[in-house]
């Protein structure tokens, strides 16, 4: 369900919250963020306010989830930020990690190699000049055409589908995900493109600002993976407050039971969110989880 988004407060913050019957806010017992463009400053930082209200969250008993796009391997910037449990969502939601024991991998939830390989034939006729990448549970490898990783030097390098077709006998690390790159297509234009002759296959999102797209097994997506993780934990989506800024948290804002599109995003994330905080490199996660303590603060004094 797409929810309109109230306006924004004078301080940036939105100044209403879905309401329970009798009128109460929901008591939040997890806080679910995206990183890039959302809780990470444009620099990749995480802000000393920010680190402040995250240990704030942690103590007063609400746990904090990070939920990105990003690789395990990626997530440095943060691990040092992750109390308690320790998990993080990553690959947008194909896999659950735990950053306390060297990110070891959870739980997997893998986009098989006969749907990627469909993907792969679709777009290739769909849209003519897509390059590929195959992201795994070791790693990333990809197309020569593929815009390279200044983070993975030692990616190889060969086409989809021989990435895709390797140790077909069982051997081969889980598929992640893939990702599709176009260098002439609007990043929109591409999303529409690819759910249209490939969405029967897999899951498709974007995250980036480039005509990038985030090819996941069919129902993998934050939400969905947020969702068993909070199942675990006996918390009801409206006991979930979440932060995002891009298509590939849409689903996540609009299963949250309180939801915040940030100042800097994309008008998808907006109409999908309840509400709406300030900018990233504003510190609107930060701003949020502080009105959220000192609202609780408030209650237990009253």
């Amino acid at each position: 369900m797409v929810r309109p988004s109230p306006p924004m407060g004078e301080d940036g913050a939105v100044t209403s919250a879905p309401q329970c019957p009798d009128g109460q806010t929901p008591a939040p017992r997890l806080i679910a963020t995206d990183l890039d463009g959302t809780l990470l400053r444009d620099d990749q930082s995480v802000s000393p306010r920010t680190v402040a209200a995250l240990a704030a969250a942690e103590e007063a008993g609400i746990e904090v989830f990070f939920v990105t796009g990003r690789p395990a391997r990626w997530m440095d910037v943060v691990a040092d930020h992750v109390h308690g449990h320790g998990l993080a969502i990553c690959a947008n939601g194909a896999a659950v990690v735990d950053l306390h024991a060297g990110r070891e991998f959870v739980q997997v939830r893998a986009l098989p190699r006969t749907s990627a390989l469909s993907v792969v034939e679709a777009l290739r006729a769909a849209a003519p000049g897509t390059s590929f990448a195959v992201e795994l549970t070791t790693g990333i490898n990809y197309e020569p055409a593929y815009p390279p990783f200044f983070k993975d030097p030692g990616a190889r390098l060969a086409t989809a589908e021989q990435l895709l077709r390797d140790n077909t006998d069982g051997s081969a690390a889980p598929v992640l995900k893939l990702l599709a790159h176009h260098s002439e297509i609007t990043p929109d234009e591409f999303l529409a493109l690819a759910r249209s002759a490939a969405g029967s296959y897999a899951s498709i999102t974007r995250s980036s600002p480039t005509a990038l797209l985030e090819i996941s097994g069919h129902g993998v997506s934050k939400a969905s993976t947020l969702a068993l993780c909070c199942a675990e934990r006996g918390i009801s989506p409206a006991e979930v407050v979440a932060f995002g800024d891009m298509p590939n948290d849409v689903e996540m804002l609009s299963w949250a039971g309180t939801s915040y599109a940030m100042g800097n995003a994309h008008p998808d994330v907006i109409a999908a969110a309840s509400g709406r905080t300030v900018a990233n490199n504003e510190d609107g996660v930060a701003l949020v989880i502080e009105r959220i303590l000192a609202e609780r603060l408030a209650r237990h004094q009253a």
